[in-house]
């Protein structure tokens, strides 16, 4: 029942923690916005950026920094003092107090300590103090971070070291310097650290494939536009829900009537309230930089979306982990909380952070774009076709970049790409690939061969975008002038992802320059040695492409057909780390050792033990703590019902006027009955799984002894949903969380 409690001047003061919550949800104010001017004229205003150093730096250190930003050199230490002292004097104008080194260790999330700039150097005297050394390096506890038993718990020593190429900013008064993690043996235990290795294989890789085509080219760049989806819930609504608290996601609900069945929210009008938040957000992105510039109501009740433009990889990654921290920053300005899980209510779209991936060379040219003639169509279809071989040769590594508990959820439904990965590239391109295919000759190649090609070539429109539809269950597809890597969940860091996927294209562009050269020694011309390479490739990377509805029972056995692989669960997707040859690719490309590989599967296998662990402990606590006692309150009261009517129909005519109640009562039982006896069968696989040896097996039993309870004892605890009062069921619902603003 509820309990109501009111003041002297009838104001509602307290309630069960459900109508508390409702009541709290319904008196929501958006938070007014005060600022009114140009977004333009704040951009990247607490950002240490080129223009600032310019102002702050003398020149010759302003020189060094550009050469440290734009090639990787190296600031000699004098350098790197005056960088330092100019940070400090631009960072306290901004009202900074303290300095941190901002890294992303192997948790997924980002990690900071912060130092304040003074030093005491007398009786009640103070400086204000930051030089180079403590720029440069810092020595943060890395004890406590996932290490995949690269150290031991004892060994606590971990480096951070600077990354100029992301530049430092200031957020809560205090300059944040990105950094790279590594332990005290020199393994990397972040992102960021592989991610540059990654960054500069590609970049070496690519510009030896474009000397085919411009020698002015001389650097390649991988660039990165993500697109965030997210969930506001209210914070009362967060704060009733211990599942939410504990796992991101509901672990019980039943569904609402309504969902997202009618498609309204998709693109409708933004709510007030929501419309204030993500103003807030916007204008302290656009402050450090972010160039957010895209906002809309997605899919699913209160889902939403945010992305930038395009940036160069590294910088864009530290972007998105700088506004996810944001977004729950300032979502608690507004009484909100964000979901950022990839699957928050079962039966609805669920999150995904697609990333959008291309090349750009420093002359300007998307490599993924088509041109305006043959010449730079050849080396549009260079790229292209090496992106899907290497797709092809490696789609197995992809799918692990994206395997994690939540996105196991999400992956295969409402508009989520399947778990088998394949590329789409549209009807178009599909047709002009296999006109290649089949025109280029085994040996030389006839006048007329090379018009033919060359007017098939010249022909691909230098836009793209609208002359493909696009294939919303593809996880990697084709959209004009970039790929789209669809599957990437909502939580991720996207440096998983893009580690991969610029290794194994950074590999496959190698493989490819050395079979092209191969071809010229022996006597075939430049153009013809590349489209001879290109028929080949596109020969054995056909059955990575895939133009049809990915969710489909057809795509399920046709890919089996195909020997592509169906990694449904994240146990088995982590597995591809020890594929054959796995090791030495990351190794030759010089992005991680085989220490560092093993150590991240490692850490990836135990972050999913915890996950799935977590989420049944929390499932047996809710089952006991609110679900049993609503369900057995609930059943007394019609008991008392029953009894009731016995007493004033007298027994046989209240029977009869009871069969209903009757009936619920039998329901109830039974779902009890049902929760309690999986519950149980749960907590016994448990600690079965607790017992087994090594993080891999381990995994693989929560996996498949442990988990699949999870949704056996939902059913039973959705049904209760259904049949117990209103007033008795202590969890805010679906239809409050996603419908109420």
């Amino acid at each position: 029942m509820f309990i109501c409690i009111f003041d002297e001047n009838k104001t509602f003061v307290m309630a069960n923690q459900r109508v508390q919550a409702y009541f709290d949800v319904l008196h929501r104010t958006p938070k007014p916005i005060e600022f009114n001017g140009k977004l333009s004229e704040v951009f990247g205003e607490n950002v240490f950026h080129s223009e600032i150093m310019r102002e702050y730096l003398p020149s010759e250190a302003y020189k060094s920094m550009m050469k440290a930003t734009g090639s990787g050199e190296r600031l000699d230490r004098k350098m790197a003092d005056q960088v330092a002292s100019a940070m400090k004097d631009w960072a306290i104008t901004k009202n900074a107090t303290h300095y941190t080194h901002w890294f992303q260790p192997l948790t997924g999330t980002t990690a900071e300590k912060h130092d304040a700039f003074y030093k005491p150097v007398g009786p009640g005297k103070a400086i204000e103090r930051f030089d180079g050394e403590l720029l440069v390096q810092q020595e943060p506890d890395a004890s406590s971070f996932p290490n995949g038993g690269i150290r031991n718990t004892f060994e606590a020593r971990g480096y951070t070291a600077w990354d100029p190429s992301s530049p430092a900013f200031v957020i809560d008064k205090t300059l944040c310097i990105p950094t790279i993690f590594i332990a005290y043996t020199g393994e990397a235990l972040d992102y960021k650290m592989p991610l540059l290795k990654a960054l500069h294989a590609i970049d070496e890789a690519a510009t030896g494939v474009c000397k085919y085509f411009d020698k002015n080219v001389n650097k390649v760049q991988a660039t990165l536009g993500w697109e965030q989806e997210y969930f506001l819930v209210d914070k009362a609504w967060f704060n009733a829900r211990p599942d939410l608290m504990m796992t991101g996601r509901t672990l019980f609900g039943h569904a609402s009537a309504k969902g997202q069945q009618l498609d309204d929210h998709y693109f409708g009008s933004i709510s007030e309230r929501v419309t204030a938040f993500m103003r807030d957000f916007e204008l302290e992105s656009i402050r450090l930089g972010i160039p957010v510039t895209t906002r809309h109501n997605e899919v699913a009740p209160n889902q939403f979306e945010c992305a930038p433009i395009f940036e160069e990889c590294n910088l864009a990654n530290d972007h998105n982990l700088l506004l996810m921290d944001l977004l729950e920053k300032i979502a608690r300005k507004h009484d909100f909380r964000i979901l950022l899980h990839e699957k928050p209510f079962a039966g609805i779209n669920g999150s995904g952070k697609h990333n959008n991936w291309s090349l750009s060379t420093n002359t300007g040219v998307n490599l993924l774009a088509p041109g305006k003639n043959p010449k730079s169509n050849l080396q549009f279809l260079t790229f292209l076709v090496n992106t899907i071989k290497a797709i092809d040769v490696h789609a197995d590594l992809l799918r692990a970049a994206i395997a994690g508990a939540g996105n196991d959820h999400r992956l295969g439904a409402n508009e989520a790409p399947p778990a088998i990965i394949s590329t789409f590239i549209g009807s178009q391109l599909t047709e002009l690939l296999n006109k290649i295919e089949k025109n280029v000759k085994a040996g030389k190649m006839t006048p007329e061969d090379k018009t033919e090609l060359k007017l098939n070539i010249g022909k691909i429109p230098q836009i793209l975008l609208d002359n493909t539809d696009r294939n919303r269950t593809s996880p990697f597809a084709f959209t004009g002038n970039k790929f789209e890597f669809r599957a990437v969940g909502s939580t991720a860091n996207c440096s998983s992802a893009m580690i991969v996927l610029n290794t194994i294209m950074a590999k496959q562009l190698q493989d490819f320059k050395v079979s092209v050269d191969a071809r010229i020694k022996k006597g075939d011309g430049k153009d013809e040695a590349i489209l001879k390479e290109l028929q080949k490739l596109i020969k054995e990377s056909k059955k990575i492409r895939f133009e049809g509805n990915g969710y489909g029972e057809e795509w399920v056995k046709e890919a089996k057909s195909r020997g592509l692989s169906n990694l449904m669960d994240t146990p088995r997707a982590l597995q591809a780390w020890d594929g054959k040859g796995v090791a030495d690719l990351f190794n030759d490309m010089g992005v991680l050792s085989p220490v560092e590989l093993k150590a991240r599967q490692e850490i990836e296998f135990e972050n999913y033990i915890y996950k799935i662990q977590i989420e049944a402990r929390v499932i047996g606590d809710m089952v006991q703590n609110f679900i049993v006692p609503a369900a057995v309150a609930y059943q007394n009261k019609l008991i008392q019902n029953v009894q009731g009517l016995m007493d004033v129909l007298g027994a046989k005519s209240g029977k009869v006027a009871s069969n209903a109640q009757v009936q619920i009562i039998a329901e109830i039982s039974e779902h009890i009955n049902g929760m309690k006896e999986i519950s149980d069968k749960m907590l016994v696989a448990r600690k079965k799984a607790n017992k087994i040896q090594g993080h891999e097996n381990k995994a693989i039993a929560y996996c498949d002894k442990v988990k699949v309870h999870f949704d056996e004892i939902r059913y039973h605890v959705d049904k209760l949903e259904l049949l117990i009062d209103d007033e008795e069921w202590r969890m805010p619902k679906f239809r409050e969380m996603l419908f109420t603003r």
